[in-house]
């Protein structure tokens, strides 16, 4: 790796902390984790299973169910078993999770691209917009926000 490359990696692990600590706080003004959050996200537009969840979200089973435990004790998600195979379980949100992930969503798209597009230029913003929902379409992060006119 040559220093060009180096120093554009080290640039983007400070761009990542910038959006995590901002997004954090967006979360904690929810009373959410970071994570449970991401849970709501992935499950806003419609159910999942448990073992689709735990690849998106990079967790292993145990950690997934004690994320679900503490955030079905809030309210915002409830469990469902399969009658085929009662070890099968789906997730789905409750309406009061729903009205949590939607709130969630407004903040940060009202708050989160100001932390880090401030000091750009109109064109530049619409520049990196563009380059950023081209990685996530291409990593298939498994959450989708509001149409780009809702924003």
């Amino acid at each position: 790796m040559n220093r060009d490359e180096q120093g554009f990696g080290s640039a983007l692990v400070n761009l990542t902390i910038v959006v995590q600590r901002r997004y954090g706080q967006i979360c904690a003004d929810h009373g959410l984790t970071a994570t449970q959050a991401q849970l709501l996200c992935m499950l806003k537009d419609g159910p999942r299973g448990m073992t689709e969840l735990a690849r998106l979200l990079g967790l292993a089973k145990p950690g997934l169910s004690g994320l679900v435990d503490r955030i079905e004790k809030l309210g915002m998600v409830t469990r469902e078993t399969s009658e085929q195979d009662r070890r099968a379980i789906t997730l789905n949100v409750t309406p009061r999770g729903k009205e949590a992930a939607d709130a969630l969503y407004a903040d940060v798209g009202a708050h989160l691209p100001d932390t880090i597009l401030t000091d750009l230029a109109p064109a530049d913003r619409e520049h990196l917009e563009r380059i950023v929902r081209g990685i996530v379409a291409a990593h298939a992060v498994g959450c989708e926000g509001p149409p780009v006119a809702d924003r």
